[in-house]
């Protein structure tokens, strides 16, 4: 070592160096990290550590390479925290591999190798569900590679967006929170040749004789598994292969069809309602799979939007469950995040009405494939259902949680007919609908 230069020494340490080992550690009492996981996707990678205490941190970027330090203090390097390294995947766009170490006596150093410059979001979540203090570590892609992938899925944005406050519960923009939702006006016969012109159409698909736009959204994701069967079956893996078979049935039917997640990965709710607003979706279906305290509560059901409350105790229940999704999954609410009040006039009264029927001509579809847990469409304050002025409803496929209706959502033949029931209710509200883009 006394040969080294200076200049090659500082080098030396501000890489492979970077963990330095001390002669003795110490955590805070009780303090332990008792999980760690990696969810990589392409919109983002995220990183948690879960830990008994509340975790304190800083964050720092390095470069040549580029490297994101995060360090805690009052913990103890363990098994868990060294494990992160055989978490990363070949597949992770944006981690190529992570370091683990005690630097100094009172904190454990994390260093994430990185393929490309990241935009990364450190927070931390309060205990909730079965979850523990956590560590998030977000990494989304830097401005000039986000606004390349926009062109191809405008997700990417929608995300730093509602992490920066820029976006509601609603999928609205916090900029126009203030302003009053236009009331909904059909189109004049000049303006719907306009709202046509360039755009391929299906043979038959509705009276505007345009392309639909369609949004499925498959529930939860990523840290969020959603209700999980007596058997382990996750609701998240369970609605995204639906999900996915409706969109391939859909698309074959002549819609333009959009998911707005097609990996393992967590996306806050309002993101999706703000991801069909900006795509002008027409309908949005938002796929689940029910749980309840009972295991013996079973059958197939469909919700839309009640601003007023719950049409039942069951409906209620299922909101508050459903609503959860953000609490658990990890939201980084931005200080800058401003509610919007504005109270459901006409248009939103009219897009529930739609909703309803959508609703309706959907469970109509599913009553043919298995019971129904109430004849009619329920009602409840689902936030993803706020779109002001898209018709939305949410679709529970079967109870995971009965043993029964759990080996009905394992198998593919079932998945492949709730999926062709959401489309065929999905096609025949679409055929009858008169159209206008948004």
């Amino acid at each position: 070592m006394a040969n080294l230069t200076r200049r090659t020494l500082l080098q030396f340490c501000s890489g492979s160096l970077l963990l330095s080992l001390a002669p003795a550690s110490w955590a805070k009492a009780g303090a332990d990290i008792v999980a760690s996981r990696i969810w990589p996707a392409t919109a983002y990678t995220r990183l948690t550590l879960e830990s008994t205490t509340p975790i304190e941190y800083k964050q720092f970027m390095l470069s040549n390479p580029t490297r994101l330090v995060v360090d805690i203090k009052g913990f103890a390097t363990n098994q868990v925290l060294h494990s992160l390294s055989q978490k990363v995947l070949p597949m992770d766009p944006y981690i190529k591999s992570v370091r683990i170490g005690q630097f100094g006596n009172d904190t454990v150093r994390i260093v994430m190798d990185l393929k490309t410059a990241v935009n990364p979001q450190v927070f931390t979540l309060k205990p909730v569900a079965n979850f523990r203090n956590r560590l998030v570590v977000d990494l989304y892609p830097s401005t000039a590679v986000a606004l390349a992938q926009e062109q191809n899925d405008p997700l990417m944005a929608l995300l730093q967006d509602y992490n920066r406050g820029k976006i509601n519960s609603d999928g609205t923009s916090t900029a126009q929170a203030a302003a009053p939702t236009p009331p909904v006006q059909k189109p004049t016969q000049q303006a719907s040749n306009t709202l046509i012109d360039n755009t391929p159409v299906p043979s038959k698909p509705n009276r505007l004789n345009r392309q639909p736009i369609v949004m499925i959204d498959p529930g939860h994701g990523g840290e969020d598994p959603g209700a999980i069967g007596p058997s382990g079956l996750r609701e998240k893996d369970v609605v995204l292969a639906i999900a996915r078979e409706t969109k391939k049935q859909l698309d074959a039917l002549g819609y333009k069809t959009y998911m707005t997640r097609n990996e393992d990965i967590f996306i806050p709710l309002g993101v999706r309602v703000a991801k069909a607003r900006k795509l002008k979706a027409d309908v949005f279906v938002s796929i689940h799979a029910d749980a309840f305290t009972n295991p013996s509560a079973k059958g197939t059901g469909v919700y839309a939007l009640s601003p007023k409350g719950a049409t039942s105790a069951a409906a209620k229940y299922l909101a508050k469950t459903q609503n959860e999704a953000d609490s658990i999954g990890g939201v980084n609410y931005s200080k800058d995040t401003t509610v919007n009040n504005t109270l459901f006039d006409l248009a939103q009264t009219a897009t529930i009405n739609d909703s309803l029927k959508l609703g309706k001509g959907v469970l109509d579809q599913l009553a043919k494939i298995n019971k129904l847990h109430k004849g009619s469409v329920d009602q409840a304050n689902f936030a993803v259902l706020k779109a002001p002025d898209i018709p939305s409803i949410l679709v529970e496929t079967a109870f995971i949680s009965n043993p029964t209706e759990e080996q009905l959502l394992s198998t593919g033949a079932f998945r492949k007919k709730a999926a062709s029931s959401i489309a065929g209710g999905v096609k025949g509200y679409l055929s009858n609908a008169v159209l206008a883009r948004r």
